[in-house]
């Protein structure tokens, strides 16, 4: 990623215009490329050509800035997002293009999917899904329980898909080739049910899994919602 540039500095050198959104741009595409390793104000700083000491006019450490780079990472979700006519609809879309974003950027999740970012992507989200639930018929505290279960789901499968993207290419296809492997030989004798099932455990898409997953989830929402649609 080339720094953009401002105003040459008295060296002659290119001096960098830096802004929240570039320090947090650079520092997701270096994890995405290097891993949490590359998120310090040192690699941040030199791959913008920067002092690192400029950075923190804008983050106050390297805690701050990851939190910024998980509601950027939010905030990728959320863009061209419209809510739906339906509760049930809206949050179905929203949190399917939460999980995408988060599997595009592996190296990111794994970190930022623990925190609570304090900022604005992370604030919208929290008010659309309560706004759903609160459509759905239910009053804050229980809107807020359901939220939680749901904002859990979301974040713990994405975190668990994203560190499996992580892993080196030998151990990733070592894991997924399992289930053709040695689940599918597994003797009837003794494990009856996973060699009756062992043909559709190979079968299972991960991105298909996730949404199942979510209709169970919003399939019990709705049977306890209120008002329902």
């Amino acid at each position: 990623m080339e720094p953009r540039t401002g105003k040459r500095a008295g060296s002659g050198r290119p001096k960098p215009s830096l802004s929240p959104r570039l320090i947090v741009e650079t520092c997701l595409a270096l994890m995405d490329a290097e891993g949490a390793d590359a998120l310090t104000f040192r690699r941040v700083g030199a791959q913008l050509g920067a002092d690192p000491a400029a950075l923190s006019r804008h983050f106050r450490d390297r805690d701050d800035l990851l939190l910024a780079v998980a509601d950027h990472l939010l905030g990728e979700g959320l863009e061209g997002f419209e809510p739906s006519d339906g509760w049930r609809q809206t949050l179905r879309t929203l949190f399917i293009r939460m999980h995408k974003v988060h599997l595009s950027h592996p190296r990111a999740t794994v970190l930022a999917t623990v925190r609570v970012t304090r900022r604005p992507a992370e604030m919208r989200v929290i008010e659309l899904t309560l706004t759903a639930l609160s459509d759905a018929g239910f009053p804050p505290e229980q809107a807020v329980r359901h939220y939680r279960a749901l904002v859990d789901f979301l974040l713990a499968r994405s975190c668990m898909d994203a560190a499996h993207c992580t892993l080196d290419a030998h151990t990733r296809r070592g894991d997924e080739s399992a289930w053709s492997g040695e689940y599918a030989a597994v003797p009837a004798e003794t494990h009856p049910q996973i060699a009756a099932a062992a043909p559709y455990l190979a079968s299972v898409d991960d991105d298909a899994d996730f949404d199942f997953a979510l209709d169970l989830m919003l399939d019990a929402i709705a049977a306890r919602a209120p008002g329902k649609d």
